[in-house]
């Protein structure tokens, strides 16, 4: 029995869905720590020309990949390689990829609920308590939110792609691009933020390495969800008379002034909060920025808005991060429930509730992983230290394995799809892109050098993460 595909309502349906998988806490909290630790404003400069050079073809290869073939990433794999076993195996990592993210993002959320809540019912001074952090992730409480977020984001994808993924992108994506706006300006009138400023926008080129050039392809890639077969089967639910260049151009734009805003959030927050900081000194973990620092930046507003005004500023803060978090969550998990309808032809219901269990079956363990279990705590050693459950998922399936992925797509719209397939299908719904400037560009750097930085991206990532040695460091 053939299963009817979902579709988007319009092009704004598609941008906005595409945006809220684009949008989440890469954007939100790990885009301004790798600012302020790659030298502010030389790394925002690296990472936008990533984002337009390098991003933003793939993205389009990917979305005119699932529109072609009006199937998932297994199945345009297959379709646009005579079904060859080897390509259905690279479909089948795609798959993979966003499942195991979505039991990681799973747990960051339910503790983000926890941490809204807390700051909206006048908590935040228990939230900027050091080891506030270590209690959330030891209570039981934590499983009672797990099973409500649950409901709520299971609830979205069994409602379909029209009235579930596109309806919660419509409302939450402007909500949350309004309360970004409103509290920029509201940071930005606090004491010292001109410091935050102007290491952010004022270029120091001396500060310019490897370090930088590899920290913002990593975050171009993740932060607009390429590598894991969103766009590929939210492509696969885009109308033939919509344009794909100038959509994606939409998608890519959004996300990148999510981020800029993002750093003009938290950076004149972090000097404000103490102007002699040294950005060297914050982590490197955005879990231990926005779980343990940012609550204190919160709190220290209370000075010059009181301490009402510095919860509401935090409560808006975290519902902001929750909502970006959500919108990218319900994005992931459409994958594998794409997979399920077209190539094991059941329904989408039934497809939801057997992802739904899966997810929650390793969801647990990754929430057991902080100290609860000592087995899935110390689950793995590798990178020169004993690695969680949680950590080993996060390090492969958020930035090792989506450069990879990215690569095959390169590999297959380049050389596999013959007689200039993707260019007519980009050109379906833009009859201006034949012969255009930007037509010679995507051809001509996905065939030549974007395969080629993402492989090597692919095997700096293994060697880092895997073995603690930068191979940027031989260069």
């Amino acid at each position: 029995m053939a299963i009817e595909r979902g579709q988007f309502s319009s092009r704004l349906g598609f941008v906005l869905a595409a945006a809220g998988s684009a949008v989440g806490l890469g954007n939100l909290v790990v885009f301004p720590v790798l600012a302020a630790k790659n030298g502010g404003a030389v790394f925002l400069f690296v990472y936008f020309l990533f984002a337009l050079l390098v991003c933003h073809p793939v993205m389009m290869a990917e979305v005119a990949m699932g529109r072609h073939t009006q199937r998932n990433p297994v199945g345009a794999f297959a379709a646009l390689t005579s079904n060859d076993r080897r390509w259905r195996m690279a479909g089948n990592l795609a798959i993979l990829t966003p499942f195991m993210i979505a039991v990681f993002y799973t747990i960051v959320t339910v503790w983000i609920i926890i941490y809204f809540l807390d700051a909206m019912t006048g908590g935040l001074d228990q939230l900027a308590r050091p080891e506030n952090f270590g209690e959330v992730l030891d209570s039981p409480s934590l499983f009672f939110y797990f099973v409500v977020l649950q409901f709520v984001v299971f609830g979205v994808l069994l409602s379909g792609v029209k009235k579930g993924i596109e309806r919660q992108a419509r409302i939450l994506m402007p909500a949350l691009f309004v309360m970004l706006v409103g509290l920029v300006v509201f940071v930005l009138t606090l004491d010292n933020a001109i410091a935050g400023i102007r290491y952010y926008l004022v270029p120091d080129f001396s500060q310019f390495d490897s370090g930088v050039v590899n920290a913002a392809l990593n975050q171009a890639f993740f932060s607009l969800s390429l590598g894991m077969g969103i766009m590929i089967t939210y492509g696969s639910y885009f109308s033939r008379t919509d344009n794909i260049p100038k959509s994606t151009r939409f998608v890519t734009i959004t996300d990148t002034s999510v981020a800029f805003l993002a750093g003009l959030l938290l950076l004149p927050a972090i000097f404000s909060f103490n102007p002699a900081t040294n950005p060297d000194e914050l982590s490197s973990s955005s879990v231990a920025l926005v779980f343990t620092y940012v609550p204190q930046i919160f709190l220290s507003m209370q000075d010059s808005v009181g301490y009402f005004g510095a919860s509401v500023a935090a409560a808006v803060f975290f519902v902001l991060v929750l909502f970006a978090a959500f919108t990218s969550l319900v994005s992931i998990l459409e994958i594998p429930i794409s997979y399920m309808v077209d190539e094991w032809s059941i329904s989408r219901t039934k497809a939801v509730l057997i992802q739904g269990c899966l997810v929650s079956f390793f969801a647990i363990f990754a929430a057991m992983s902080f100290g609860m279990s000592p087995f899935f705590t110390d689950f793995i050693p590798y990178g020169g230290g004993q690695r969680s459950f949680f950590d080993l998922i996060a390090d492969t399936f958020s930035e090792v394995i989506l450069p990879f992925v990215g690569f095959l797509v390169c590999i297959v719209v380049s050389y596999r799809w013959r007689n200039g397939g993707m260019s007519a299908e980009l050109a379906t719904g833009d009859p201006h892109y034949l012969g255009s400037l930007e037509e010679r560009y995507v051809n001509f750097s996905l065939r030549t050098f974007i395969p080629v930085i993402l492989l090597f991206v692919f095997l700096n990532s293994v060697s880092r993460k895997y073995f603690a040695f930068d191979l940027l460091s031989l260069l």
